[in-house]
C-alpha cells in the first residue's frame, strides 16, 4: 500500500475549504502517497488569495499532500469570468495531463462544480492507463440550467455529451446522494459503475459545550439562535427569510437569523432584509474558518439547512447535513426530495418544502417551544445517525475496497 499513488484532480483545494482537503490528508494517514492538481485558489472571493498567483506558490506539500496547481483565469464575479475560470482549467489540466511525467496507480476527481474539471482526469487515466474513479457531488448538465436559468438547446447538449463522454470512460462513479444514481443510469451507465458514498465531516465537527467555548460574535441574551454558515448564493434559497423573519417581528418572537459567509446573493439578501425593516431579526457574520463552525453551533439553537425549489436540488444531500449531524445540532430543512428523507429517518430535526417561508416559519416556532432536553435529545439522534452512516474511518474502509489496493 506504501507505495501506491492516488493522483487527486480538483479545482478547488487547500486553502480553499472543499472536504477533498480532507479527504486527501485522511489518505496520506493510511498510508497513500497522494498528489492534488488543483487551480491557484480563489473561490469564492473571486480572486487569488494572498501569496498564490500564476508565478507564486504553484508546488507546495500542506500536510503530507503534493500540490500542484495549475495556472487558471480567477472567477471574479461575472458569470463570463466564472466562464473563462472554468474552461482555463480544462486548458491548463489538459496541457499538464498531456506532458506530464507522474505516475499514478488511481485518479480520482473530486467532482463539484464544475463537470468540465472531470476532463484532465479522465485524459490523464487514458494517456497513462491507470483507472479513473470520479465522486458526483454536482449533477450537470442539470446544475447548470438549475443555477443560470441557461437554457439554450445546442449548450445543453454538447454539456450532455461531454458527461455522458466522462461517464463512459471513468471506471467507477461514486455519487454523494442515492438520487444521482438514478439519474446517471439514464444516460445508460450500468449499475455495477455506480456506488452511493455519502460525504462524511471533517473530524472538527464534533459536538462542543457552549459554556467552554468563547464565540463574542453572537449576543447572549436567551434568543432562539439559529444558524446558517456556508454559501450565501442564489442556489440556497435565502430570499424567502425576510418573509419568514416578517412572521417572526409580527409575533414578537425571540428568534434570530445568525448568517455566517458569503457569496453572490448575499448584498441582495441584505437588501431584502432591509425593504422588509427585518434587521434585528438577523445577524450577519463574516466568513469564518471551517473549523470554526463547531463553535457557532454550539452556542446556537439551532441549525438551517436551506434551498432553492428546484428538481435537481431535491436529489441532493447537502454537505451541511453532515456537519450539523457530526456536531449534535436539531437541523431546520427547507429543501425537497432526499434531504426530507435522511432528516425523518434520523429524527434530528424539522422539515419542509423548499420556498414555503409559512411552513418554515412554523417549523421554526415548533422547534423553539421545545424544551432544552428535548432539544437535546434530537441533537443526540443526529450523533447516532451519523455515527452508524457517515463515520470517517467506516466510509473511508469502503473506498479502500472500491479502490482494491487494501
Amino acid at each position: 500500500m506504501e507505495d501506491k499513488h492516488i493522483l487527486v484532480f480538483t479545482q478547488y483545494y487547500y486553502p480553499e475549504e472543499f472536504r477533498i482537503n480532507d479527504i486527501c490528508e485522511q489518505w496520506v494517514k493510511r498510508g497513500y502517497k497522494v498528489t492534488a492538481v488543483t487551480g491557484i485558489p480563489n473561490y469564492p472571493y473571486g480572486k487569488f488569495f494572498n501569496g498564490y498567483g500564476i508565478f507564486k506558490k504553484r508546488h507546495e506539500i500542506y500536510n503530507g499532500v503534493e500540490i500542484i496547481r495549475l495556472p487558471i483565469i480567477s472567477r471574479g464575479k461575472s458569470s463570463l469570468r466564472i466562464s473563462l475560470n472554468y474552461l482555463s482549467f480544462v486548458f491548463s489540466g489538459a496541457l499538464w495531463a498531456l506532458f506530464s511525467n507522474k505516475d499514478a496507480d488511481i485518479v480520482f476527481n473530486y467532482e463539484c462544480s464544475p463537470m468540465t474539471q472531470s476532463l484532465p482526469a479522465v485524459w490523464f487515466s487514458k494517456k497513462n492507463h491507470v483507472s479513473c474513479y470520479i465522486y458526483i457531488m454536482d449533477l450537470w448538465p442539470d446544475s447548470v440550467k438549475a443555477v443560470s436559468k441557461f437554457s439554450n438547446v445546442l449548450f445543453i447538449k454538447l454539456l450532455q455529451i461531454m458527461c455522458d463522454y466522462i461517464y463512459i470512460n471513468s471506471d467507477k462513479i461514486f455519487t454523494s446522494s442515492k438520487s444521482f444514481i438514478e439519474e446517471i443510469k439514464k444516460r445508460g451507465i450500468t449499475t455495477d459503475k455506480l456506488i452511493f458514498w455519502p460525504q462524511f465531516a471533517e473530524k472538527f465537527y464534533k459536538p462542543l459545550i457552549k459554556e467552554e467555548v468563547d464565540v463574542k460574535e453572537i449576543p447572549n441574551d436567551n434568543k432562539f439562535n439559529i444558524v446558517f454558515a456556508g454559501n450565501i448564493g442564489y442556489a440556497q434559497g435565502l430570499e424567502i427569510l425576510p418573509d419568514v423573519a416578517k412572521l417572526i417581528k409580527e409575533n414578537n418572537s425571540q428568534i434570530r437569523f445568525c448568517i455566517i459567509g458569503d457569496g453572490r446573493f448575499k448584498e441582495k439578501l441584505i437588501k431584502l432584509i432591509t425593504e422588509k425593516d427585518v434587521n434585528d431579526v438577523f445577524l450577519f457574520i463574516d466568513h469564518q474558518p471551517a473549523t470554526r463552525i463547531p463553535e457557532f453551533m454550539a452556542v446556537c439553537d439551532a441549525a438551517l439547512i436551506i434551498l432553492k425549489k428546484n428538481e435537481l436540488f431535491a436529489k441532493t444531500i447537502p454537505a451541511k447535513v453532515q456537519s450539523c449531524m457530526a456536531c449534535g445540532i436539531p437541523i431546520i430543512l427547507s429543501a425537497d426530495g432526499e434531504a426530507q428523507e435522511v432528516i425523518e429517518k434520523a429524527q434530528c430535526g424539522v422539515y419542509c418544502e423548499a420556498g414555503n417561508a409559512q411552513k418554515l416559519y412554523n417549523n421554526i416556532i415548533k422547534l423553539s417551544n421545545l424544551t432544552n432536553e428535548s432539544l437535546d435529545e434530537i441533537g443526540n439522534n443526529a450523533i447516532n445517525f451519523y455515527n452508524e452512516n457517515y463515520e470517517c474511518e467506516m466510509l473511508l474502509n469502503k473506498m479502500d475496497k472500491y479502490f482494491n489496493i487494501k
